[in-house]
């Protein structure tokens, strides 16, 4: 049951770490992380290590996404070549 309600709040809220996930959903950070083990063994997901410092906190983590998820093109104006009027 946990692991739905993970692979849900990934689907829902995109690219997120394990801490993140287990302080949103109320599961136990240990479970959120039996879960990502269970998903990246199904190939639901798709997970790398991190590590992150606040100040000399070394804080390290689970990243993770839906496999296969592109995110889709941000609104507004692209970078290129700008039409030029000669």
């Amino acid at each position: 049951m946990q692991t739905d309600q993970v692979l849900n709040h990934l689907k829902k809220h995109g690219q997120l770490l394990d801490l993140e996930i287990a302080s949103a959903t109320g599961i136990a950070l240990s479970e959120v992380r039996k879960s990502l083990a269970d998903l990246t063994s199904r190939k639901e997901i798709s997970q790398c290590s991190v590590t992150h410092f606040n100040g000399n906190k070394r804080i390290e983590g689970i990243q993770c996404r839906i496999s296969g998820y592109v995110p889709p093109v941000a609104p507004g104006r692209k970078a290129g070549k700008s039409a030029s009027s000669d």
